[in-house]
């Protein structure tokens, strides 16, 4: 199939392009709809190339491809619905054509309201007819090379059973626009397997890097949820979309979704809820937020940092790993709050009145000061604001082992904050841990940007009560 890298800059390109074209003839009228910029200029071409207009002109593009960014338009170049298209095109070009007005139509106000909305109507159709007519012609090459079948889903198939071979023997035969190559079969653990070859589970996430595999299609003999979300537990550190047929989980119960509009009807276990704008609204405030607090806060890090140097022996910053998007892993960073020796005999969680706390542990804690160099984490894309509390490995086997549904907290980024932590707290038991996570898992379902500033202003709350551990 199609790199998806070169497809996307595809649309970024012609967006580009028809972004230029657009203020370009945003320009053209302007000039001729305000009489203030007819009289001051000698002609529309020197009105056109004045040094204001070409240095609007050179940076007015580039605006326009950030915000259909944030809109979400890039995030997943194929298998787009024209319609969908159609709808999120209007409403980016509803958008630009305000931000225009607002940044430089301001003093360029007609006497009367209806010239007034004739000239918005008209900006509007011009951005939104040119974006659309670009977007249109490469998703409609898009959806000619998958009729054709020059392009094709590379997808491997877990699970080797007869039902397994009957799946995968549907979705080549299906009419639908996008055709797919099953490029193998792969074992599962102590399912029956068929008459034919098939490779070790453990063989697949080499499999997948070498041949460049687009999705990993479960179709286990057994349709089990549990079953299956083990299997999800540990094919999500391949970092590929995982699969299934809609009749093999009660995925009502969890916030996956349909995702393939012009495939075959599977759904997607490794995509949250939340839409692709909201995704990228919600990194950006993440970005944001965390810069302007690691600046604005470093004052109290110094001052913090020099209490747990003077309150006990150690380093300032405590580092652990912990279980992120994907279950990748990545180094969790907090101010020190316990001794150097609290884990001599192993992994521990934290209770009330832990005598391993120290002094001003006690206080960070409770109003939850510790956590602040997490900033840094979401900073970086390790972390959000808002997500599930990360966890570390070693507790995470013993939660699925109760819950298998813990799995599906891994198609987002783990937070500083979470739902669980404010309705719930800190657990300083497994049992505990379990029955936060249900939290985490109603967040996961229910995700969005309004949600996350509901969390925030709990944990701001929270915070000022002194209700931490």
């Amino acid at each position: 199939m199609a790199s998806v890298k070169l497809e996307r800059w595809k649309l970024v390109l012609t967006d580009w392009i028809t972004a230029n074209i657009s203020f370009m003839l945003f320009n053209v009228l302007r000039y001729f709809e305000s009489p203030s910029y007819s009289s001051s200029f000698e002609s529309a071409i020197s009105y056109i190339f004045s040094t204001k207009l070409c240095i609007e002109q050179l940076i007015a593009p580039f605006i326009l491809v950030g915000l259909y960014w944030l809109s979400g338009f890039y995030n997943n170049p194929f298998g787009k619905s024209r319609f969908n298209e159609l709808l999120n095109t209007g409403i980016t070009s509803a958008i630009a054509t305000v931000l225009l007005h607002l940044a430089l139509l301001t003093n360029d106000q007609f006497d009367d309201i209806i010239s007034n909305l004739l000239e918005f109507g008209l900006i509007f159709i011009i951005f939104f007819f040119f974006t659309f007519i670009g977007r249109l012609i490469v998703i409609n090459i898009q959806i000619k090379h998958f009729k054709n079948r020059d392009w094709k889903e590379t997808a491997v198939i877990v699970g080797n059973s007869k039902k397994a071979h009957y799946f995968a023997e549907k979705m080549l035969e299906s009419k639908a626009v996008i055709g797919y190559s099953i490029e193998g079969f792969f074992k599962i653990p102590g399912e029956k397997d068929s008459n034919y070859d098939a490779m070790d589970i453990d063989e697949l996430a080499d499999f997948c890097k070498e041949r460049n595999i687009d999705q990993i299609i479960l179709a286990p003999e057994k349709s089990k949820e549990n079953n299956v979300l083990k299997l999800v537990y540990r094919l999500f550190p391949i970092g590929i979309p995982i699969k299934l047929s809609p009749d093999l989980i009660n995925f009502m119960t969890s916030s996956i979704k349909l995702k393939d509009i012009y495939g075959f009807p599977l759904v997607d276990l490794t995509h949250s809820s939340i839409s692709e704008a909201e995704k990228n609204i919600k990194r950006s405030i993440d970005v944001v937020v965390s810069f302007i607090t690691l600046i604005v806060l470093s004052p109290l890090f110094a001052v913090l940092a020099l209490w747990v140097k003077s309150d006990s022996k150690g380093p300032v910053f405590y580092r652990q790993e912990r279980i992120g998007l994907k279950e990748r892993p990545f180094q969790i960073i907090k101010f020190r709050t316990m001794g150097t020796d609290a884990e001599n005999d192993g992994p521990q969680l934290s209770s009330d009145n832990d005598p391993r706390v120290t002094k001003s542990g006690k206080i960070m804690r409770k109003y939850r000061l510790d956590e602040l160099p997490q900033f840094w984490n979401v900073l970086k894309g390790e972390m959000s604001l808002v997500g599930p509390r990360p966890e570390r490995k070693f507790f995470i086997n013993q939660i699925i082992k109760r819950a298998p549904y813990y799995t599906l907290l891994y198609q987002t980024r783990p937070g500083i904050t979470s739902w669980g932590m404010v309705k719930y707290g800190y657990a300083s038991k497994i049992d505990e841990m379990v029955e936060r996570s249900k939290y985490d898992l109603l967040y996961i379902s229910n995700m969005s940007v309004l949600v996350d500033f509901k969390i925030m202003l709990y944990t701001v709350l929270t915070i000022l009560e002194g209700k931490g551990k």
